[in-house]
């Protein structure tokens, strides 16, 4: 089959078109013939040498996709061959076929083709157990997500809005914070221009803080809480470390918590799944929320769609057409 593999690690550019054997369906797995394979920002730190895969995964990027079951393997009774589905994947999503359990597929949501299913499983695996699942976002509540205009954060966006909370966010330009509050952001604050602790102090404080920035804004984001406010960190942007005020911590009943999807078993992605399946599918096929998208790239492009990533000027997400 054809993949795109990491040659060495290092930019965009070290990303190349490759032959690599299909892969099997192990007890318990799938294998998928891949029709899209989204783009993720630790797609980008794997190319670089900085997010090594699982021991068990396949060394090529890649950590969702949709398309079609190919074979089924031992114990699958759940899935057919030919079902459409999208799905989380521990690795080698860059390619024609990818073999990932079947407890972490979900089925293509009516009326949507397979470009934008593509686009769901990474994003909202990780914002549905972070934000309701870790952070118990609850309706009525102030919510702050950073980087607004990016996968996560338009997935972010809707949600929060959809389940009833008030949703602040950050972006670096007019186009991000007019898409952001098309999405259902409240308030959107440019980070250049504008303090985003003060904006959201003046509103009470937020319950509930999404930040991969990381660095100097994990302070910030402290000071920006309300008093038993929750702050979960899911990357680190700007860098993973910070010199904090703990008293703000204790006297305030303030929550740090973080978590990263990839290295969790599969158990623990097949209850996100579970609960993605009871909650959020039907919001889909309702087109109450949906991904948005930024660009299509050839699967022999990876390079290119990497590129576009990194540059920041994307809003929402990117996807290789496999």
């Amino acid at each position: 089959m054809k993949a795109v593999e990491i040659t060495t690690p290092g930019g965009p550019d070290v990303l190349k078109l490759c032959e690599r054997p299909m892969p099997e369906a192990g007890p318990d797995q799938v294998v998928i013939k891949v029709a899209y394979a989204g783009v993720n920002r630790p797609d980008a730190l794997q190319r670089a040498g900085n997010y090594a895969p699982p021991k068990s995964a396949s060394d090529l990027p890649g950590l969702e996709c949709a398309g079609t079951v190919h074979a089924v393997g031992a114990n699958v009774a759940s899935l057919k061959v030919g079902d459409a589905v999208c799905a989380l994947l521990p690795g080698g999503g860059y390619a024609e076929y990818v073999a990932t359990p079947a407890a972490h597929c979900l089925p293509v949501p009516e009326g949507m083709d397979m470009k934008h299913a593509a686009c769901l499983p990474e994003t909202y695996f990780t914002v549905w157990s972070n934000v309701f699942m870790r952070g118990g976002l609850q309706a009525g509540e102030r919510f702050l997500v950073h980087g607004g205009s990016s996968g996560i954060g338009t997935t972010a966006i809707q949600l929060a809005h959809v389940l009833g909370a008030r949703v602040f966010t950050t972006a670096s330009s007019a186009d991000k914070l007019a898409a952001c509050r098309d999405l259902g952001a409240e308030i959107a604050i440019n980070y250049k221009d504008d303090d985003f602790v003060a904006v959201v102090k003046a509103e009470g404080g937020a319950d509930l803080i999404l930040d991969m920035v990381g660095g100097s804004y994990i302070q910030r984001n402290i000071n920006a809480l309300a008093d038993d406010g929750r702050l979960v960190q899911i990357a680190f942007l700007q860098g993973m470390k910070a010199e904090l005020n703990m008293v703000q911590m204790m006297t305030r009943r303030l929550t740090l918590t973080g978590s990263t999807l990839r290295p969790q078993s599969d158990l623990a992605k097949a209850r996100i799944a579970d609960q993605l399946r009871d909650h959020v599918w039907p919001l889909l096929a309702a087109g109450r929320v949906g991904p948005v998208m930024d660009q299509e790239f050839a699967l022999a492009d990876a390079s290119g769609a990497h590129a576009r990533m990194e540059a920041g000027n994307h809003i929402g997400k990117i996807v290789l057409k496999v």
